[in-house]
């Protein structure tokens, strides 16, 4: 075990110091239409949708959706349009479900105001650099992809428990990406960011073909990979804010990410305790107390080091592979997860049929707001 810890130590800190050239942007710049589902008020809310509205590309629309019009994110949209005024943003407000995926419904309902043939859909909470669509837009022009994704950072907000939630995201997850994607797989999407085209979508049903999948981003990119079309891993990296404040809430968060994973690859997850390096190590050494294997886990310890990228975390490596194991241990049980309030399993339930049929609609006032005139009109 030891041995083997330490190689996939060795090889992630090697791929995750390695950084991808950057993709071309292409002659033509398609116009792209983002969309974003919101649901309350995150921290750093505004400064990561202005984000958005700083980009260095040529034309572009912002589709927001919330589902309840005293969502306090309507009033971060509002803020965007009088300090944007030139640029294109749509808010919907729509409570109307198609699934079981809150996140899915959102989507479905704010895609008929999406005006461009190019989509990029994004979650809340991440900040991105003023290039983050023309580095997207690259790979995109190419007719043989059908998603273009990218990885992300964890940016703790305050405390212990956010600063461990990170460390989950760039000392075990991104690295595990990079290792498999350095080894040929590219059987990943990530909900921090999707691009993909307007018929890709179409193609294998549209939004409403993940209305009940609880890994709407994999199954995404999954479709599209069974369709015939490839993914490709952008060079861009964002951010996302890590904003747990409790055990309680960072084992929540993190408990329902590793029960999806078990969920769409129960073999591979199984192996997951081999990335815990430090305890890997220290069972290794207490087995094995002799020097070829000291050797190996001193080794072992220096690449996850590397991995961590700073003393501070280098330092709290140990408490966060402890943690990782005991949470990998209880997700090979169970089903049920806990997302933004709602509570789901990992199961994939039959299609169902959106509530949002002809003369059984919700009593809610006109959906679609817009500062520009042609939104209103748009026929999507």
């Amino acid at each position: 075990m030891v041995e083997a810890a330490t190689v996939y130590a060795v090889v992630a800190a090697c791929v995750s110091r390695k950084r991808p050239a950057q993709t071309a942007t292409p002659s033509h710049l398609a116009p792209v239409s983002v969309l974003k589902p919101l649901c309350g008020a995150e921290p750093h809310l505004y400064e990561n949708l202005a984000g958005l509205c700083r980009q260095d590309y040529p034309d572009y629309q912002l589709v927001f959706g919330v589902c309840a019009y005293d969502d306090p994110a309507i009033t971060v949209v509002n803020l965007l349009r009088t300090a944007f005024p030139e640029r294109d943003i749509v808010l919907i407000v729509d409570a109307r479900t198609h699934g079981r995926n809150p996140k899915v419904s959102n989507l479905i309902n704010l895609y008929r105001a999406a005006r461009h043939a190019h989509l990029v859909i994004a979650d809340s909470d991440i900040a991105v650099p003023p290039d983050y669509l023309r580095r997207l837009a690259g790979p995109l022009s190419d007719p043989h992809v059908g998603v273009v994704t990218c990885l992300y950072r964890g940016r703790p907000v305050d405390g212990i428990w956010s600063r461990l939630g990170a460390a989950f995201i760039n000392e075990w997850f991104a690295p595990s990406v990079r290792v498999a994607h350095a080894g040929g797989s590219r059987r990943f999407a990530f909900g921090a960011t999707i691009a993909l085209r307007r018929d890709t979508l179409n193609a294998i049903g549209g939004f409403r073909a993940l209305a009940n999948r609880l890994a709407d981003d994999y199954w995404l990119g999954e479709l599209t990979r069974q369709s015939g079309w490839k993914t490709v891993l952008s060079d861009v990296v964002v951010e996302t804010d890590v904003t747990e404040t409790s055990l309680r809430a960072l084992w929540r968060h993190e408990l329902r990410w590793l029960r999806t994973i078990r969920s769409l690859n129960a073999s591979g997850f199984f192996f997951t305790f081999l990335t815990c390096t430090w305890p890997m190590l220290v069972l290794g050494c207490l087995l094995a107390p002799h020097l070829p294997v000291l050797a190996i886990a001193l080794v072992g310890a220096l690449a996850r080091s590397v991995i961590a990228g700073s003393i501070g975390a280098a330092l709290r490596a140990p408490l966060r592979d402890a943690l990782l194991l005991v949470e990998w241990a209880a997700a090979l049980g169970g089903g049920r997860v806990h997302w933004r309030g709602h509570v789901m399993t990992t199961t994939d339930a039959p299609p169902t049929h959106s509530t949002a049929q002809p003369g059984n609609r919700p009593a809610l006032p006109k959906p679609l707001y817009s500062t520009t005139p042609h939104a209103q009109d748009s026929p999507r």
